[in-house]
Formats: structure tokens, sequence, C-alpha cells
């Protein structure tokens, strides 16, 4: 999402549902026809000045699509710009129980205190907002949750790994997916797929894990590609190569963050639904 969104013509909203009315609108045009259903979406803002209290969207009954290159992205608003306040919205809290992503179904709530935006004033009469990145003098914290079901998860998987293999002349006969905890913040993936192209038939097994210590860096490990079949061992050995040298590998998860945005926590929980949560200090 661009850091600039339009909201429509001059004056600036001035009541909770003009802003309501214009939020939503530019979430619609932004999103294109990827998106489904925002126009059913909750937004409900409550003004406090020049700040925002508080704005709380909910994205029940959103469905995501997986971009296809098909559509064209909106182009990018760029104003001249006449005025700029600065704002703060308060708290931002997001719910979606559920959206869905990709046909995943997933369920999400995230909170985040101090976001600092500015009001804008256009040459043409217009007026927007400009996110304003955090910094050490202005932070913010929060927390988010996102879980999403077991089944759930393996179907989609299935669906978008009989996709890719139905590319190559590949059909996807069987398919397993288990996801086990092996920490608070880490876990197992193994999967084991049936194949078979032509007279060629195998089982395919795909193993990695992942964790992440207390100073937020990502761990991935163990992970393995082979096949009972000889012949299709040999065939996956320039995938095999690729997938083994991510064994190893670290992600300093804060590293990408701008300054004012610190992840002090992360974790897992892995049962009939997996769940993620983050916490920002």
């Amino acid at each position: 999402m661009d850091a600039l969104l339009p909201l429509g013509t001059a004056p600036r909203p001035a009541t909770d549902e003009d802003l309501a009315a214009r939020l939503r609108a530019a979430l619609v045009a932004l999103a294109g026809d990827r998106v489904q259903n925002l126009d059913d979406a909750k937004v409900l803002p409550v003004l406090d000045g020049d700040d925002i209290a508080s704005l709380d969207v909910d994205l029940t009954g959103v469905v995501m699509g997986m971009p296809t290159g098909a559509q064209e992205a909106p182009a990018p608003w760029r104003p001249e710009i006449t005025g700029r306040e600065d704002a703060v919205l308060r708290r931002l809290r997001i719910d979606a129980h559920p959206m869905v992503a990709v046909d995943l179904p997933v369920d999400l709530t995230a909170d985040i205190t101090g976001l600092r935006f500015a009001w804008l004033t256009t040459a043409d009469d217009m007026v927007g907002a400009e996110l304003v990145e955090p910094s050490d003098d202005s932070p913010v914290s929060g927390n988010a949750r996102l879980a999403v079901s077991h089944d759930g998860l393996a179907g989609t998987v299935q669906g978008l790994l009989a996709v890719a293999l139905s590319g190559n002349g590949i059909a996807l006969n069987d398919f397993d997916l288990q996801v086990e905890q092996a920490g608070p913040r880490a876990a197992s993936l193994r999967i084991e797929a049936g194949i078979k192209k032509s007279f060629l038939s195998a089982t395919v097994t795909a193993t990695a894990s992942a964790s992440v210590d207390d100073a937020m860096v990502l761990t991935v490990g163990d992970v393995e590609l082979s096949s009972g079949n000889p012949i299709v061992g040999a065939m996956l050995g320039a995938v095999k190569g690729r997938l083994e040298a991510a064994a190893g590998r670290k992600v300093d998860l804060g590293a990408s963050l701008p300054p004012g945005v610190e992840l002090a926590d992360v974790q897992l929980e892995v049962g009939e639904d997996i769940v993620l949560t983050a916490l920002l200090a």
C-alpha cells in the first residue's frame, strides 16, 4: 500500500461517519480486483481534533486472491502537496474472523498504538493522509495474533502444489502435511506427496524445521528432500541442492524493522489450529 492515501475532495472529513466512508472507498480503490468484499468491511474511526483516537477495521468475510499479473495496479497518488498537519492514530485495531487469503481462512487480530501520520491538502483541492514511519522518538507498540487451521493450511498447500506440478505435466495423487511443535518458538514440518508422470510414480518427502531464539533470530534447519524412487531422486537433484542449502540459514526478524518498531517476542502454538502471536515492545 502506498504511504499516501487519497481521501477525496476538500475539506478534510470532520465527522466519524465521513472519515469512515472515505477510508473504505480508498481501501477498495487501492486493493483493486484482487480483494473482494471490502465494501462490506466495517471501518469505525473516532476523531479527536486533528488526531484519530481509535480506528477499528473488521475484515471478516474479505477474500484476498493470489496476484495473477493480469490486474493492473492502481496508479500511485502523487499530488502537489500544499498543506500538511501532523497527527496521531492513537490506536488501530484490525480484526478478521475470518478473512480468506488464497483460499485459506485466516483468523487475525492486531492492536497497534502510536501511529503517526499527516493530513494533506493538495493543489487540486483534494485531501489525504500520509503515513509517517515510526522512529526512536515516536515508537509504536502493539501485538498481533494470526491463526489458521491445520487442515485448511494443508488443503491450501496441496492446491498450490498441484497447480505448480500440473504445469510440468505431473499429477499430484496423494498429499500429507504434518506440523509439530518443537518448542514455544519452534516447529518441524513434514510433507509427503505422491506424484505421477506418464508411467513413473513415486512418493516425495520434504522435511524442515525452524526456531526463533530470544534475540528474535530465526534459524532454518533440517531441510531435506528425498524419494524412495531412484529415478525421481535423481530428477530432484537440482531442487534438492537449493532447498538443503537453506539449512542453517539465520534471519534477524527485527533487523528489517524501522527505528521505533521493536519485535519483543513471538510465540507459536501447534494443534488443530496453528497460532502465531507477536508482541511489539
